[in-house]
Formats: structure tokens, C-alpha cells, sequence
């Protein structure tokens, strides 16, 4: 019988869906967000890809897995619908989208060859217990692969006291929802505690990095719109770590940002991959 696990803190995501953020998720690819694992994988695996989103990880996993089967899983059902459709309007057919939460994920002990977060555990109450659960459920000699992003250790051009507002604010809100914005460069740690082996563990970073005039105004525009309109802001409002008179601020600098013909922004993120 499978044994029974204690539940992790819920998942409070900090960003919403808004779109805004979407934006954002739907650019991502598993080349520039799961690169790091790309080369662990065989045609027969079978995955699962916990806080899938709008899917277009996931179905891009199913497409290197074409023997095997890839379930996304995520709490939103309208965001579930919409990775649905994503999928059947790329006509791929091994892939399936289910509700749950990394907390108590829906399925039996040793159930996948690979299981796979991407931009989650920062948002988990209890990452240690969130890595427990994906452990569970992998099956012995499967694989246990991670990427977070660092928010301490992201890096622009050129320096502007806005922008510096936004992360503070950031900060702020995430923290204050249970999460933590610097995961990447906690991610061995929360894994050692969860009883994966380091010595199994390969520990890498990756980036996101924008510059030139159209990568400028695309991630400046959605940030700036983020800053006034999704969760994030009505959070940031709502807890008292920011003024609309800020929040305003913030989003004219990250306007500015984009606009400056030097701009330059990198995203740091944190990778683990152990193999059980």
C-alpha cells in the first residue's frame, strides 16, 4: 500500500493569470526553459510537468517523448482548457492536462520516469515538502528535474531606482504570500532536505536575457502592464507593500527600460536534475 505523505503549504501564486503574464508563458519553449534537461530524456518516458500552465513546455516535452505520455498538471481550469487547446491545435496527441496541486499530487507512487517543475517551487510554502511529493512519485532510476528563478541575482541596464522598486516591491508581495523569489539559488538545499541525494544531484544555472529593440519592448511592456493590472498588483495594493502611486512609478520605469537603446536584462535561474 503507498504510503500516506503530510501536504505541503498550498501554492499562493504571486503573478495570476493575467495577461499580462501569459504573455510571458506562452514565449517559453522547453529549449530556452528546460534546455538543462533535454539531453536526459528518451523517446518512451513518460512525464509529468507540474505547474504546466498554458502547456507550451509541456507539449514540447510530449513532441521529444513520442513513444511516451506527458501529463500536465495545474490548479487553474481555465488556464487546463486553454493547454488543451494549444495541444490539439498542434495536433499532438500524447499529452493530457489534469487538475491538482503539488501539495498532494493525484497519483500513485512511482508513477513517471521524469518529473518536471518549472517557475513553481518559489511560489510553495513548503518547497522541501513539495520536492518530497515529486520524489514519490518518480519512479527508481527516473529523474527529478527543477529551474527556478533567482529575483536577487537578476541583473539590468542601465540602473534606474524603479526598477530597483519593482523587485523590492516584489520581494515584498512574494514573500508575504509564503513564497520565495530567490529559489534558484536554494534549490540543492530544499533537494538535500527532501532526502534526494546530492551526490546524484547535477546543479547548473540558466538564463533569459533581452536586449535589442523588439526582446526590450516586449518584456518591459509586459512587466509594466503586470505591475498595474495582475495578482501581483492588486496584492501589492491590498497588503500595503505599495501605493497605486508607485506601482505607477515602477511601471513608467520599466517602460523607460525598454525604451533605452542600451537596455540589457538577464534572468538567472537556478537547475537541478537528480537522478533517483
Amino acid at each position: 500500500m503507498a504510503q500516506q505523505h503530510a501536504a505541503p503549504a498550498a501554492v499562493v501564486y504571486t503573478h495570476g493569470h493575467h495577461e499580462s503574464v501569459l504573455r510571458s508563458h506562452t514565449w517559453r519553449t522547453a529549449a530556452n526553459s528546460a534546455g538543462y534537461l533535454l539531453g536526459a530524456l528518451l523517446p518512451d518516458m513518460h512525464i509529468v510537468d507540474i505547474g504546466c500552465g498554458p502547456g507550451t513546455i509541456t507539449i514540447d516535452l510530449a513532441e521529444l517523448v513520442p513513444q511516451g505520455r506527458v501529463t500536465g498538471l495545474d490548479q487553474a481550469p481555465e488556464i487546463l482548457e486553454q493547454a488543451r487547446a494549444t495541444a490539439a491545435q498542434r495536433g499532438v496527441l500524447n499529452v493530457a492536462f489534469v487538475g491538482g496541486d503539488i501539495a498532494a499530487l493525484p497519483f500513485p507512487d512511482a508513477s513517471f520516469d521524469v518529473v518536471h517543475v518549472h517557475q513553481v517551487l518559489q511560489h510553495v510554502g513548503d518547497p522541501v515538502g513539495a520536492l518530497r511529493e515529486m520524489r514519490r512519485v518518480v519512479r527508481p532510476g527516473g529523474i527529478v528535474a527543477a529551474r527556478e528563478a533567482d529575483f536577487s541575482a537578476m541583473s539590468w541596464y542601465p540602473e534606474t531606482a524603479g526598477m530597483e522598486a519593482w523587485r523590492a516591491t516584489y520581494n515584498k508581495v512574494a514573500r508575504g504570500n509564503g513564497g520565495e523569489p530567490d529559489a534558484g539559488r536554494r534549490l540543492h538545499v530544499w533537494s538535500r532536505q527532501a532526502g534526494l541525494e546530492p551526490a546524484n544531484m547535477t546543479l547548473s544555472a540558466g538564463t533569459w536575457c533581452y536586449s535589442g529593440e523588439e526582446q526590450r519592448a516586449w518584456w518591459s511592456g509586459l512587466w509594466a502592464d503586470r505591475t498595474l493590472a495582475s495578482t501581483f498588483a492588486h496584492t501589492a495594493l491590498a497588503g500595503g507593500h505599495a501605493t497605486r502611486e508607485g506601482l505607477e512609478h515602477v511601471a513608467e520605469a520599466w517602460r523607460g527600460w525598454g525604451a533605452h537603446e542600451d537596455g540589457w536584462f538577464v534572468v538567472v535561474h537556478g537547475e537541478m536534475l537528480c537522478r533517483m
